[in-house]
């Protein structure tokens, strides 16, 4: 197993915005609406900057299927109300272990290694959401893009 730099951290409650995407990419229909959305509020400028945003799957790949969701969810202004298909959600925060890496082509190893982490450290599973934070959502690069992975856990 690689030495990878965790750190833990809490995240508050949160509003978010949310859109989702299904099919075999659904990181990049997810990702298109929440661009279109935030474009269109005059916020894409800020987008992975000043307005945080996470992503996860939903539901994961499954065995037989090429085909899975993911939701990407952009923490916006208070008075930012969703439309289209984009919805709001009320998430409770938490607490996690986090790292950090680059290359979007290594994001399976590195969440296998964050499990890794867990099994051996004072912390329990965490029962909250799973977290994949894109520093840089503008990217097109996948071998540059920058991660934050934020895997749930508790106080024994």
């Amino acid at each position: 197993m690689v030495k990878r730099d965790v750190r833990i951290e809490t995240l508050p409650s949160l509003r978010v915005i949310s859109a989702y995407g299904f099919g075999t990419q659904p990181e990049e229909i997810a990702a298109g609406k929440m661009e279109a959305f935030l474009e269109n509020k005059g916020l894409l400028e800020g987008y992975g900057s000043s307005i945080p945003h996470y992503g996860f799957n939903n539901p994961s790949p499954s065995s037989g299927s090429p085909n899975y969701g993911y939701e990407i969810w952009a923490v916006v202004p208070p008075d930012l109300e969703p439309d289209g298909d984009l919805r709001e959600v009320l998430f409770d925060g938490g607490l996690y272990a986090v790292t950090r890496f680059m290359d979007v082509s290594h994001i399976s190893q590195v969440w296998r290694e964050m499990v890794e982490w867990r099994e051996n450290s004072p912390y329990l599973k965490g029962d909250h959401q799973w977290l994949e934070h894109l520093l840089n959502p503008l990217e097109r690069d996948p071998g540059k893009m920058v991660f934050d992975l934020y895997l749930p856990i508790k106080d024994e």
